[in-house]
């Protein structure tokens, strides 16, 4: 019945999911909260594969209108230091008046005397959104899932925006990549103590779920989230890389837009990357596409010898298995970005705190429904809400079974997810 627009529906787990218990003391666990969280997937029949569903996404229509104030922070790494912002999601009738025609639409800088307001010993949950490439909190994508719970009045939110990206402004040479996980840390850390009864709650799209995974699997059970969601993550960038390249649609459509939209980027920027870098920004002006920018500006600025290994380095699959805290991700198994062979189903089917969740239509960051609808949405806010009002956030182990789970203490090898290779002692 795909055809009629009815995708199916799949999960992937531990044969064990994550014990929870709900506020009445009941007995649960992850993967039962997950299937009642997600709906049936009923799109648009017209929109009949991935490709019509992620190229419907250029489709110029407005969406839930949101509106936002700006805080500018400097980073507090030694080694990427600079500027980033953070987009704050705001309600009061009075601030939905401001706009600054040179951000991006419905958002304006928070004023002196609002910056030094901001605090409170309030309870609300609080989410904190990552957007994908090249994006901001303005993307439809975004606003479709997270306006529900904005206007139910319960949650406040914030967007962390990639550097660059959404008019924001760069102080040194520095953009992102999908490893660029120091600045959601910052603001996890600047929330938790600006707001210390607040609990915290990860959602990231596309790129954007790549930072949050990875970020996830470095922090593991430090982290101060509670729960998270991945929507349309890549997972493994060399996989869907060379998927894109290996077609003519991959390579002269997503692969071109793609790219034109990060050479667009870093050319806004010109003067920052010609001032603090030594890429040659003329060269950067002839790039037609993702993976020539990845080899020209990542490469030169991070370190990689090839945008494959960078690639490589920046795949969120391992980091999927270091992750400790209930964890959903929405994957379409059509999606021509995010391919289904770079879907880390295996990873999924060991770790009992990740949830993987995938359908058989909705193309990337698509899920169009009939009347404009998007049904991605739906799902990320039933899970959100039900993690942040109905579990006991006290019942959430994080050691799975105080065990270690990879590796062979008999032949004393440890595999760490974040290292990415099997440490093995080669003294004999």
């Amino acid at each position: 019945m795909e055809w009629l627009g009815r995708a199916n529906i799949d999960f992937t787990t531990s044969p064990k999911s994550l014990k929870l218990k709900g506020n009445d003391g009941k007995e649960t666990n992850l993967l039962k909260i997950c299937q009642s969280a997600v709906p049936p997937c009923q799109l648009n029949p017209l929109l009949f594969n991935g490709h019509a569903q992620t190229m419907w996404t250029a489709a110029k229509s407005h969406g839930p209108p949101l509106y936002y104030k700006r805080r500018v922070f400097e980073a507090d790494h030694a080694e990427f230091n600079g500027s980033f912002v953070v987009d704050f999601a705001v309600t009061d009738p009075e601030h939905k008046k401001e706009a600054d025609p040179s951000l991006t639409p419905r958002t304006a800088y928070f004023a002196e005397d609002e910056l030094s307001a901001m605090g409170s010993d309030d309870e609300r949950p609080m989410l904190v959104v990552l957007h994908g490439l090249s994006g901001g909190s303005h993307e439809i994508y975004l606003r479709h899932a997270i306006a529900p719970l904005i206007e139910s009045g319960k949650w406040e939110a914030c967007v962390v925006i990639s550097r660059g990206c959404a008019n924001s402004k760069i102080t040194t040479g520095l953009l992102y990549n999908a490893r660029a996980t120091w600045d959601i840390r910052q603001t996890v850390k600047w929330l938790k103590k600006t707001y210390p009864n607040r609990p915290l709650f990860g959602l990231g799209f596309s790129l954007g779920a790549c930072i949050l995974t990875n970020y996830l699997g470095e922090e593991g059970s430090a982290t101060p989230l509670k729960a998270a969601v991945a929507v349309a993550n890549p997972w493994a960038l060399h996989i869907s890389s060379k998927m894109l390249q290996g077609t003519y649609i991959g390579h002269h459509v997503y692969q071109r837009v793609l790219g034109n939209a990060m050479r667009t980027l870093a050319m806004r920027h010109k003067e920052e990357l010609d001032k603090y870098t030594n890429i040659d920004t003329t060269e950067m002006v002839n790039l037609k596409y993702l993976y020539e920018f990845d080899r020209v500006y990542q490469c030169a600025t991070w370190g990689y010898p090839t945008e494959e290994a960078y690639y490589r380095d920046a795949s969120s699959s391992d980091s999927l298995l270091a992750i400790r805290i209930p964890f959903l991700a929405i994957n379409a198994v059509d999606d021509p970005i995010a391919t289904n062979l770079s879907i880390p189903y295996a990873e999924a089917s060991t770790n009992p705190y990740t949830v993987l969740c995938t359908t058989s239509l909705g193309g990337h960051l698509g899920w169009f429904e009939i009347g404009g609808g998007r049904w991605h949405g739906k799902p990320v806010c039933n899970f959100l809400n039900h993690m942040a009002f109905e579990v006991d956030h006290d019942s959430i182990t994080h050691e799975i079974n105080g065990k270690r789970t990879s590796g062979n203490p008999d032949a004393w090898t440890n595999f760490d997810p974040m290292r990415r290779k099997m440490h093995v002692n080669l003294n004999q």
